[in-house]
């Protein structure tokens, strides 16, 4: 049993898949406490794989991102394996980078919390590269997620405005972003266009 906090179609809002038409596997939990998270993933049911799946399939979409919460604390490989199998579908997933995750995973997106975080350890502990990292950026130093051990030289590299809920604060960040990007071109630029959308 899993614990789900909603399962969605809808379309990739952020980073390098974003506008792609994808089903949302969020689980309920994670391991940090991040002042930021603007995501309400706590509550939720516990369904087995097998419900999972048949939720799954009233959907159509290009892939299935996990995502939580903290997703990799709820997974293994042959969870991974059972959605391809009964989807044909790749999986992707958005991590805090904190725990090793199954080899069989198609795109990894990692958002380390590095010294943002309100509780436990936000330590990266991986046995991956990601193949992008996305940054919540809160004007601190960039230059060490370039170091980080599950950067490599294909890692795309996105910095995202933290989003607020004042109107007037949101759009300084996004402004004091988008300097930073224009000022240093090994990042590119990620938006949560959902939101911007009006969809989930």
């Amino acid at each position: 049993m899993r614990k789900i906090n909603e399962i969605f179609l809808s379309l990739q809002g952020e980073g390098c898949h974003t506008g792609l038409p994808s089903i949302f596997i969020r689980f309920s939990g994670c391991n940090l406490s991040c002042h930021f998270c603007d995501t309400v993933h706590m509550p939720g049911k516990f369904l087995s794989d097998s419900e999972i799946i048949d939720e799954v399939k009233k959907y159509k979409a290009a892939q299935i991102v996990l995502t939580g919460g903290e997703p990799s604390l709820f997974i293994d490989e042959d969870f991974i394996a059972l959605l391809k199998s009964e989807t044909g579908l790749p999986i992707a997933i958005e991590t805090n980078g904190t725990h090793h995750l199954p080899s069989n995973i198609d795109w990894i997106t990692v958002s380390p919390k590095l010294g943002m975080s309100k509780s436990g350890d936000d330590s990266l502990n991986t046995n991956f590269i990601a193949d992008e990292l996305k940054i919540v950026d809160l004007g601190q130093n960039l230059e060490p997620y370039f170091s980080l051990e599950c950067v490599g030289q294909k890692t795309k590299m996105l910095l995202q405005p933290c989003y607020v809920s004042d109107s007037i604060q949101n759009e300084k960040n996004l402004r004091n972003t988008i300097k930073r990007v224009v000022s240093d071109p090994r990042w590119r630029l990620s938006l949560q266009t959902h939101r911007l959308l009006n969809i989930p």
